[in-house]
């Protein structure tokens, strides 16, 4: 049987980004069937040597680049330059992830080359966008979900912020946010042949989507203290308590259903009352429950509430979650060249893991790229 077309086939995409957020964004472009064309600068991306290796190239840059091509340009170089140049004469979107002005000294910026190509989406992503007066600092995802009063709320109360392992800004800001945008921007171009400019900051996105704690400053002027708020451990029924092997499990009973049935499968009835209370009582039902799972271990908890819907769950490690049977069941977990990937979320006919390509080595297609680049018939 036939493998289902890709609903971005016959898409082309030039990627400049490095690092995470970027190649994110352009790998789900891949998958999704978009050709894209990964520019590295003179010895590649520095991801490829980033963290653990898996051979030549890490684990890391594996899991962010499959399914793209990889051409090796230095564009510094005019002549490198005209190759580039080349390619954006038949390309339809392009991402860059450099600092702003970056672009335009190299006469790489939108207006050069929408000249060229009017119908391309242009998408630049930063940290703190093209404008204002941080756009020419540099940052990384801590930054930016500090100042979006992100990270203020991460973290139990009265203790530091805490580090998600989870990069917010960088793949909620620098890669599902230029997707949402590149692809309206696609179809806005195909229906009117004009292209678009994208100007996305990663704290923007972070800062747009930072909903409670924006909802309590427009009641009271000011967020709720970090751990504090309904969905941070404020409350008793929504919050993370350990187990008696130093394990987590993770209670979720927001509606009151729920709740009321998790507390009478913990034998405490008693609690139902406490439901979303704060203060001196929201305390006491928080020990309380926390004295009941460090009663038992995880496991233990895990096949009690499998049996009841009232959304209390194990806290899992990747490894695990990677073998929970729910995972496998959706085929979330498959192998490219070997090694385990995650397959694309989206949920649609053809896209998934069958075919993918390895991350590509370094200029691996940079012959059948340069040999394209030349036969573009814009004016140089």
């Amino acid at each position: 049987m036939p493998h289902p077309p890709r609903p971005l086939e016959g898409v082309t995409v030039i990627d400049l980004t490095r690092l995470l957020p970027g190649p994110m964004a352009t790998m789900h472009l891949a998958d999704l069937g978009a050709e894209v064309v990964k520019v590295e600068p003179p010895g590649g991306d520095y991801a490829r040597v980033m963290g653990a290796m898996d051979g030549p190239v890490s684990h890391f840059f594996e899991l962010v680049n499959r399914n793209k091509k990889s051409l090796e340009l230095d564009l510094k170089d005019a002549t490198d330059r005209q190759v580039l140049l080349g390619l954006v004469d038949g390309a339809d979107v392009l991402f860059e992830g450099f600092r702003p002005g970056v672009m335009a000294r190299l006469g790489l910026d939108y207006a050069t080359l929408a000249a060229r190509n009017p119908t391309l989406v242009y998408c630049s992503i930063t940290g703190y966008g093209q404008t204002g007066p941080y756009a020419q600092r540099a940052g990384h995802d801590i930054n930016y979900l500090g100042y979006a009063g992100v990270l203020d709320q991460m973290g139990a109360a009265g203790e530091a912020p805490a580090l998600s392992n989870l990069q917010v800004a960088d793949l909620l800001g620098g890669a599902l946010t230029p997707l949402v945008g590149v692809l309206a921007a696609l179809v806005d171009a195909r229906a009117r042949g004009q292209g678009r400019y994208l100007d996305v900051a990663m704290t923007d996105a972070a800062l747009a989507h930072n909903i409670f704690p924006m909802a309590q400053v427009r009641a009271d002027g000011a967020p709720r203290a970090r751990g504090e708020d309904l969905l941070t451990g404020g409350v008793p029924c929504y919050g993370v308590y350990a187990t008696r092997d130093a394990r987590y499990m993770a209670v979720g009973a927001l509606e009151l259903k729920f709740w009321q049935l998790a507390c009478r499968t913990l034998g405490r009835p008693d609690l139902e009352p406490y439901h979303l209370c704060e203060g001196e009582r929201g305390a006491y039902a928080r020990q309380e429950l926390a004295r009941l799972f460090r009663t038992r271990t995880q496991a233990e908890w895990t096949a009690v509430f499998d049996a009841v819907d009232c959304c209390v769950t194990p806290v899992l490690r990747l490894d695990e979650a990677l073998a929970n049977a729910q995972i496998a069941a959706r085929g979330m977990v498959g192998t490219v060249a070997g090694r385990p990937q995650c397959a694309p979320p989206f949920g649609l006919a053809g896209v998934d893991l069958a075919g993918a390509r390895r991350a590509p080595a370094l200029d691996a297609d940079g012959q059948e790229l340069r040999a394209r680049a030349s036969r573009s018939t814009t004016r140089p």
